[in-house]
């Protein structure tokens, strides 16, 4: 059965607050409540999002370094580079160096059904947990559409 953008959604968000450490305040990750209006935020980005599609999280580090998780897709803009795919059937293959005490950035992938591999930023530190869960997250529960 197929879910609804919004219930994709909530279920992110609940398993992205259950595993993020309070207090939400990271440098480049943030994940977006219901009553933020996030698509105002993106909307000098180069992305067309669908009428239902929902924001979940990014993580913004600069207008060349980017990663946005929605429900319907995953998008990253490395070095100017975008690139985007679905998660329907994705494997997570590698969450990057999220611990790492030096670097404050690393990339996480993702395979996606057609067999190519997409990057996505994640902050290091306890900022990572919201890109990994939501990108985690997603996938788990989009194998079931």
């Amino acid at each position: 059965m197929k879910k609804s953008d919004q219930s994709l959604y909530n279920i992110c968000i609940a398993s992205i607050k259950r595993k993020a450490m309070k207090p939400y305040d990271f440098r480049w990750t943030q994940f977006y409540d219901s009553d933020s209006h996030p698509k105002l935020l993106f909307q000098n980005f180069p992305i067309d999002f669908a009428e239902e599609e929902l924001i979940i999280c990014s993580t913004l580090i600069d207008p060349y370094h980017y990663s946005i998780l929605t429900t319907r897709k995953l998008l990253t803009n490395n070095k100017g580079n975008i690139e985007s795919g679905s998660l329907i059937n994705a494997k997570n293959k590698w969450y990057g160096e999220f611990k790492s005490k030096t670097d404050p950035y690393s990339l996480g992938e993702v395979e996606l059904v057609t067999g190519e591999r997409l990057d996505y930023f994640v902050e290091t530190g306890k900022a990572a947990m919201i890109m990994i869960y939501g990108v985690k997250t997603l996938i788990d529960i989009s194998k079931e559409i």
